[in-house]
């Protein structure tokens, strides 16, 4: 079946259409029946008249003249039921589209209503006024939905807000409690200032992975309320810039072509995804390496890097949580693995979308499309 037939507003037109016609269909058969059964004429000669007299040649006249009326009238209701028939055939496909856009036009309602609320607006409710019945009852549920995911977006804000200070607390203090044992009075063995070094070295490694996680619950499920219009090409220049001892450490060719290409979004998360963009570039590369970065019009970043061929299939995931390539893929088992899926939750709060490609010739390409800020205004 075609796609546009398979709607239920084209199923119920067709469901009208056939309803329409088989009626009209019946009742000009049942018309017609019971006009041509009110129309019989008796052949029988009169009573009390003798056979082939005069009376009868007139009676047998006269019954030639009404089966020739009854004929025509018999042909006319032919041609008008015909004619009555093309025009219910024609008109109950217009009908039963109307109909049918009238039955649904509380359900499009619905739809519309709902697709406007997302994570930033989960306080607004459909409302549908009306009598209690089968409609009303599904905007009643989607009301009961939305009041459900409205508290668990809280509950998931909450969470996020108090792991940040909880879970930061204890890691600054032992962290304290390092440096406090290793500047004691005294000479410090050895073993201990190493043991010391990889401590905090952990810890480091922690306290990176936490900042991942809140950062990607906010992406998932916080609310971009600090949204302003950001240059995305003044972002991607300021992490080059920051960035400029490691690319330097690497011996990083960087090749970059950036406009401006305004976006609107939060600039602090939009910064971290540029951030996560560029960092997996430098860590995920070899000596010598080569970046390059384009920003265009239509606010698309494009972050390239060369290296040997890679699995498709395993680049399409970097973008979950945790995953990551084999460590020969630069000789380093460096991150968390999160860096990518951090980049793809951002991109998707904005409205935007994240590319994953192994090119064809070696390395990877990730592409980050953003809405323009005019689009969004």
């Amino acid at each position: 079946m075609p796609r546009r037939l398979a709607t239920v507003r084209w199923r119920f037109t067709l469901l009208y259409a056939g309803v329409f016609l088989a009626s009209a269909v019946g009742l000009l058969v049942i018309s017609n029946l019971i006009g041509l059964s009110g129309t019989r004429i008796s052949e029988s000669a009169p009573a009390g008249q003798p056979p082939g007299g005069p009376a009868d040649a007139t009676a047998q006249a006269l019954i030639a003249q009404l089966l020739e009326a009854r004929e025509a009238q018999f042909r006319q209701i032919l041609i008008g039921s015909a004619v009555a028939l093309a025009v219910v055939a024609v008109l109950s496909p217009v009908l039963g589209h109307l109909i049918a856009g009238r039955v649904l036009l509380p359900l499009r309602t619905i739809t519309d209503a709902t697709r406007r609320i997302s994570a930033d607006n989960l306080h607004a409710r459909l409302a549908v006024p009306g009598p209690a019945d089968e409609v009303k009852d599904l905007a009643d549920t989607i009301d009961d939905l939305l009041g459900r995911l409205e508290g668990a977006f809280a509950a998931q804000r909450r969470f996020v807000a108090d792991a940040s200070h909880e879970l930061r607390t204890p890691l600054a203090t032992m962290r304290a409690s390092l440096d406090v044992a290793i500047a004691k009075p005294g000479p410090v063995p050895v073993p201990t200032v190493a043991l010391a070094d990889r401590l905090r070295t952990e810890l480091d490694q922690v306290d990176r992975l936490l900042e991942g996680f809140l950062t990607l619950a906010r992406a998932q499920h916080g609310a971009l309320v600090d949204r302003q219009e950001v240059s995305l090409g003044r972002l991607v220049a300021a992490a080059l810039d920051a960035r400029a001892a490691d690319l330097a450490a690497k011996d990083l060719t960087v090749h970059d072509e950036l406009d401006d290409a305004w976006t609107r979004g939060s600039a602090t998360l939009l910064s971290r995804m540029v951030g996560n963009v560029i960092d997996n570039a430098i860590v995920h590369n070899h000596e010598h390496g080569w970046i390059k970065v384009t920003v265009t019009s239509g606010a698309l970043l494009v972050v390239e890097t060369g290296g040997r061929v890679l699995d498709q299939a395993q680049v399409a995931r970097l973008a979950e949580p945790f995953q990551r390539l084999a460590a020969d893929r630069t000789g380093s088992d460096t991150g968390s693995g999160l860096g990518l899926s951090i980049v793809a939750a951002i991109a998707t709060a904005h409205g935007g979308d994240v590319d994953l490609r192994a090119r064809p010739e070696g390395g990877l390409r990730v592409a980050v499309t953003l809405p323009p800020a005019e689009v969004l205004a």
